[in-house]
């Protein structure tokens, strides 16, 4: 319960945290001691990633079956990797939006998709957004073209951050949903990326989730550095072909 889950934590001072993004394996530890007082695990054996509070030096520990922790199931549900929605305003954003689909899929990210107009099915859209935290959600990306008012319909129905994609159109090139998207009142704000900018939208998603997981921190680190050799290495190419 959470009551119980509260007194584990207060009285004992443990640091929690979860092991894996989608197992319910979870380790605490003593905060005083660094020594390893209740364990939940899902499989028998393993190696886990300790990421212990600032001043601590993070560790990988094995662990083994252990004590199964009376607040096991509250805290696998506080701790666990939340979503992402990604809601399209027609079908036809399809091709655009599944560029960031295949960007969550490569950093292990859970997502839902849906197809909801803030037009034409708007109390649905009202009903995902205002359920969308109790669903799992963490970030909400809208795609939506023309009068592209999707990701602040969502916006206005929840806290969740709320990233949209404006889509191109064959009328004025996405500029309308562009404006559309950013131009919200203040109070609710919308984080909005380039007109078909499905890449950036799932990362910066990524990186808000990363505040609180570190895998996903560490493999956007992963993934700068490789870009930055990368651009290195070609510099280097055009350097020796006309620099000599």
């Amino acid at each position: 319960t959470d009551q119980c889950a509260e007194k584990i934590l207060k009285k004992n001072t443990f640091w929690v945290l979860q092991v894996g993004m989608k197992t319910c394996n979870i380790t605490i530890l003593s905060h005083a001691t660094g020594g390893k007082r209740r364990v939940v695990v899902g499989v028998p054996t393993g190696s886990v990633t300790v990421y212990k509070p600032t001043a601590w030096a993070d560790r990988s520990l094995t662990y083994s079956e252990g004590l199964v922790c009376p607040a096991a199931f509250y805290l696998h549900r506080r701790l666990k990797m939340g979503k992402v929605g990604i809601v399209m305003g027609s079908a036809s954003d399809l091709p655009v939006v599944e560029k960031a689909l295949a960007v969550l899929q490569e950093y292990g990210v859970e997502f839902e998709v849906r197809v909801l107009s803030a037009h034409r099915c708007p109390d649905e859209a009202r009903i995902f957004a205002s359920s969308a935290k109790e669903s799992g959600f963490s970030v909400l990306i809208a795609a939506a073209g023309m009068a592209a008012h999707l990701a602040g319909a969502l916006a206005a129905n929840t806290t969740l951050p709320v990233i949209g994609i404006p889509m191109k159109s064959k009328y004025l090139d996405g500029i309308d949903a562009l404006l559309s998207t950013v131009q919200m009142p203040s109070g609710i704000p919308v984080a909005t990326v380039a007109i078909d900018g499905a890449v950036n939208s799932a990362l910066l998603a990524i990186e808000i989730l990363s505040l609180s997981e570190p895998v996903l921190e560490q493999k956007l680190a992963d993934k700068r550095a490789k870009d930055t050799a990368t651009v290195l290495e070609k510099n280097a190419a055009v350097e020796n072909k006309f620099n000599a």
